[in-house]
């Protein structure tokens, strides 16, 4: 053990490791990068986290960075859960339920906690957190909130950032916070702070007032989801209330270390009505779409799965999707649920939605018994098969997998997708929150040769083009992490780039907290951390889905 590691384990009631075999193994999460750390921490405690980040700050102070990365269960898909120093891992003790109110539904949770295993403990008070990511049973609440996670139910209910009441949040220097809509009174106590939440307070108060103009264009205001940079404009508001919780939450740990979390619940319905309905053109569908979105109630769930995808799951498994969708492949099918709690209200959606299908799909599917919609939602899940899948050394690689552009521009969108895939000579199968312009694309390759690692780079900057021309993001659901970092100007341009930077400065004078994640990336810095073989072998007890 370094003499860093030894201090370290003295000082805190959890473990403290430098062995080789676990470096290795929080060297990956499920981007396509390595990084191994120098020192794995497991906290025990809000406590020991304090501590930890004390340590590097003072450390830091004296010229030397050791950097902290707080990780959940390493499912992020853009780098943002690995990192070269102290690796923080929170599912091993800080993983509790501190509280459910089962009058409000509000409840509080560790960091470390599996999003299953808190799901399963809502339904059994009739509540539920809506924005689950597909990764649920095996992410955690932390990396949700890290992420800014969404999910099948976003379309109707938001994401996670819509849930988040109030955080506690351990700063770079080790000072403990918590977060909250304040009031002009609340606000000016703050800003008389003389530590180092008061330094923060003051700093992001002053770029607000300085950057009005800049903060109130909001470039991607058309979207229905965006994790894309800081959440800026949302901290103060205009009635006058001012809050750091949407700053904390989607910055992945790199403006400081979440250690609870309090989140507001929605009431669980159980009975829902799906449907699945097949088109015979990509136009076709996302017409319907927008039908779709126009109801008088939103569905509760819109997603697409396009025909290739359907045909790549075919030759894999050709009993896996038998009888569930038509013999001859469609262009898309869409998966459409509703949710209704009011049993009078939702027959009455459902024939507004059956009217839509007679008239516009090749055929369609409806279904309430909870066993047939699993088999309704395997069309969806049918992702999970080539995600899984792999042809001699190529595999389907997230860097692409996650661009969302405003409903309206998704069929330009998708022919767009086609499009550059077929110029790279490359097969193509989409998949995702259609109902929201949000689509996942993974494209086959081989990391280990150079001709692929190239072509991986040329795609990532041509789709992200794509993506922006159109309007779009470059995440609507998984963040920016080492991956999409480098293109956030493309997305904001340079002086809503140079404003991310100011705040993460503001937060992290010392470059302590996750550095390399979200800003100050490029692709010089990204290049060599490229894995040369790619898997999710980790995954296989669960089935990786996205």
């Amino acid at each position: 053990m370094s003499k860093v590691a030894h201090y370290l384990q003295e000082h805190l009631l959890g473990e403290v490791m430098t062995s080789t075999d676990a470096r290795r193994y929080f060297a990956t999460d499920n981007s396509i990068f390595s990084l191994p750390p120098s020192i794995i921490v497991y906290p025990r405690n809000e406590n020991d986290v304090r501590k930890t980040a004390r340590f590097a700050w003072q450390l830091a102070e004296r010229g030397r960075i050791i950097p902290i990365t707080a990780r959940g269960a390493g499912t992020d898909v853009s780098g943002g859960a690995i990192g070269s120093g102290i690796m923080m891992v929170f599912p091993a003790h800080m993983n509790r339920i501190i509280e459910l109110d089962q009058k409000s539904g509000v409840v509080v949770a560790e960091p470390g906690l599996m999003y299953g295993r808190l799901q399963q403990t809502l339904h059994t008070h009739d509540r539920f957190l809506p924005p689950f990511p597909a990764s649920l049973e095996y992410s955690t609440i932390g990396g949700a909130v890290g992420n800014n996670a969404s999910g099948q139910k976003s379309v109707k209910y938001g994401a996670t950032k819509d849930y988040v009441r109030s955080l506690r949040v351990v700063l770079a220097n080790g000072e403990v916070i918590e977060t909250a809509p304040l009031n002009k009174r609340d606000l000016s106590k703050k800003l008389g702070l003389t530590t180092f939440e008061g330094e923060i307070y003051r700093s992001l108060d002053t770029l607000i007032e300085e950057n009005k103009d800049l903060i109130e264009k909001d470039l991607t205001k058309d979207l229905l989801r965006n994790t894309a940079g800081y959440a800026i404009t949302d901290v103060k508001r205009k009635d006058g209330t001012f809050d750091l919780t949407p700053l904390f939450v989607g910055s992945q740990g790199t403006l400081g270390i979440i250690s609870e979390v309090t989140c507001e619940t929605e009431t669980y319905n159980p009975e829902t009505v799906l449907f699945a309905a097949f088109f015979d053109t990509i136009d076709a569908t996302c017409k319907v779409i927008q039908k779709l979105r126009e109801l008088p109630q939103m569905p509760s769930s819109i997603e697409l799965v396009d025909g290739h995808l359907l045909d790549i799951v075919r030759e894999l498994n050709p009993n896996q999707l038998k009888g569930l969708v038509p013999q001859t492949t469609p262009a898309a099918a869409l998966i459409v649920e509703f949710d209704d709690p009011n049993d009078r209200h939702r027959k009455k959606i459902i024939k507004h939605a059956q009217k839509i299908f007679a008239e516009t799909a090749l055929e369609y599917k409806e279904e309430t018994e909870p066993d047939a919609q699993a088999g309704l939602w395997k069309i969806r899940q049918a992702s999970a098969t080539l995600l899984a899948h792999s042809e001699k050394e190529q595999k389907p690689i997230p860097i692409i997998e996650d661009g969302i552009v405003p409903v309206a521009k998704l069929s330009e969108f998708i022919q767009g997708i086609y499009k550059l895939f077929a110029s790279l000579k490359l097969d193509v199968a989409l998949w995702g929150p259609a109902g929201e312009g949000n689509l996942h694309v993974h494209p086959f390759l081989d990391l280990s040769q150079l001709g692929d690692r190239q072509k991986a780079f040329r795609l990532m900057d041509e789709y992200y083009t794509l993506v922006t021309s159109l309007g779009g993001s470059s995440s609507g659901q998984n963040n920016d992490g080492r991956i999409r970092g480098p293109y956030l100007t493309k997305v904001y341009g340079q002086e809503a780039y140079v404003l991310f930077q100011k705040i993460k400065q503001i937060f992290d004078p010392y470059g302590i907290l996750n550095p390399g994640v979200k800003v100050n990336v490029s692709m010089e810095e990204i290049r060599p951390l490229l894995r040369s073989g790619y898997s999710l072998d980790h995954l296989y007890e669960h089935m990786p889905r996205s």
